[in-house]
């Protein structure tokens, strides 16, 4: 998510950084730089050049011109503009109080329309709602399958009808109200272009059936065509809020910052992957952040707390216990390769993560190494990974021949496994939060990233060469008394 202009504007920060001074002429660079990443980013021509302006008048400043960190002083008000730029967004949704509320859904087809109607029922279950699917998309061939397949996924109920969408949506909202369902979502037909949508049948059935609010569900990666989208809806349905979809692909980033400004309609939820849990809500201030690259910790927050919620407080308690003691086992961080999944992954934490993007090559896949660090795991004996001390050479060499990977691998794996542990009781008496917040401000070293790739901290007494084999027997040995020592 917004890689490119991540990169963009890192470089043009760059420049500014280590001037005594700002003055007009390096600030001129800078600002040039910046303009250059967003239009490369697909940032809509007149808004970057505003976007420019209004920089540029605020760093003009003499407390500005003053500052012995002119890098940071840019960063902060590129930051502020930012948010300006996308926000304010309101989030809530008016809920009618006799009658069922209707949500309308419109967009071109691909933009992902009747998946985002299963994710916003799937989230507004989860508060308690009462939702109905309703299939007024009768152009596209399947459409109507696909969100039954939806709701049975949900265990939600659709309404269809083969007749015309206006009949559609007016009788689901009197079968809504006979069932005592309280939310409705029309998912409405789209086109492969703007100009051959039927916004006449849009128009008719927004008179008809008077939704509450009108979402207009579009491609991130679409940079400009999602804008222009965007502004020719709002002209024919006054929308009251955007959903962008497939965040979670190569989107340059231009659609999600042009939009507001272009439309005056803001961006209420985006969707980060095809799951129908990955709907969130859109804040400009996290969205900033992590444009200038300082991660996201919020939002990293929010989804740990969710695959927490679905985890048993047994299940939860035992693995804090074992890993705090220093008892967690290779089988015990096996198992988080789970909750990293279903917290959105590797990729998608490191990016939340500030600074930890700078510890990952560019030519490497978080993902890959993930599973090559699994494949190292899954070789190993059940013993093995209980106490991995006996891991000696030729049970390295076993273990690489297994996962595919090299003997110095599997010891590097194994050295920063050992390290994180002790890491970890390190942090005993901390809240689970700060838990996260210290392996933040700690994430670049290796070691708190077992197979990641990073640099193997040297231990207490460390030379640097090669121990005998006399020497390493007896540091197994003596690492066998003092875990025999922990477990009591």
């Amino acid at each position: 998510m917004f890689e490119g202009i991540q990169q963009g504007l890192s470089e043009a920060l760059k420049r500014l950084r280590g001037k005594g001074r700002l003055t007009e002429a390096n600030m001129r660079d800078g600002l040039q730089a910046i303009r250059k990443a967003l239009l490369e980013a697909d940032v809509n021509f007149t808004v970057a050049n505003q976007f420019i302006e209004r920089v540029s008048e605020k760093a003009l400043g003499q407390q500005v011109l003053r500052s012995l960190d002119p890098g940071t002083q840019i960063a902060g008000i590129v930051y502020d503009e930012l948010v300006a730029l996308m926000g304010p967004v309101d989030h809530s949704i008016r809920f009618v109080k006799d009658g069922p509320t209707v949500l309308m859904l419109c967009g071109l087809q691909g933009a992902g329309k009747t998946t985002t109607c299963g994710k916003l029922a799937l989230t507004l279950r989860d508060q308690g709602k009462r939702p109905l699917l309703v299939a007024a998309d009768l152009q596209r061939p399947a459409a109507v399958e696909q969100l039954k397949v939806i709701g049975q996924q949900l265990n939600v109920p659709v309404y269809s009808e083969a007749t015309d969408p206006v009949t559609v949506c007016r009788n689901a909202v009197a079968f809504a109200k006979r069932e005592g369902l309280d939310v409705i979502i029309l998912d409405t037909a789209g086109r492969l272009h703007v100009a051959d949508v039927p916004m006449d049948e849009l128009r008719q059935i927004d008179r008809v059936v008077r939704p509450q609010h009108v979402f207009f569900v579009c491609d991130a990666m679409t940079g400009q065509d999602a804008v222009n989208s965007a502004k020719a809806f709002n002209e024919a349905l006054d929308l009251d809020g955007v959903i962008l979809t497939k965040m979670d692909g190569d989107a340059r980033g231009g659609a999600a910052l042009s939009i507001k400004e272009v439309t005056k309609v803001p961006i209420k939820f985006i969707g980060t992957g095809e799951k129908l849990d990955r709907l969130e809500l859109f804040h400009p201030e996290r969205m900033a952040s992590r444009i200038i690259g300082q991660g996201d910790l919020a939002g990293l927050i929010e989804q740990f707390q969710r695959v927490r919620a679905e985890i048993s407080e047994e299940e939860r308690k035992k693995q804090e216990q074992k890993l705090l003691a220093g008892d967690w086992t290779l089988d015990d961080f096996r198992q988080q390769f789970a909750m990293l999944r279903k917290a959105g992954g590797m990729r998608e934490m490191i990016k939340r993560m500030p600074g930890w993007d700078q510890m990952i090559p560019k030519d490497e896949d978080p993902e890959v190494m993930l599973k090559r660090v699994q494949g190292m795991i899954d070789s190993m004996t059940k013993e093995e990974r209980r106490r991995p001390d006996i891991i000696d050479l030729p049970r390295r060499r076993r273990i690489a021949a297994g996962s595919g990977t090299q003997h110095h691998e599997v010891k590097q794996f194994l050295a920063q496994f050992e390290q994180m542990r002790a890491f970890m009781r390190q942090l005993k008496s901390k809240s689970w939060i700060d838990r996260i917040r210290t392996l933040m401000s700690a994430g670049q070293s290796g070691a708190l990233m077992p197979g990641m790739g990073g640099p193997t901290l040297k231990t207490k007494g460390d030379t640097g060469q090669r121990k005998t084999a006399a020497q390493r027997a007896e540091d197994r040995k003596r690492k066998r008394k003092e875990e025999k020592k922990r477990r009591g």
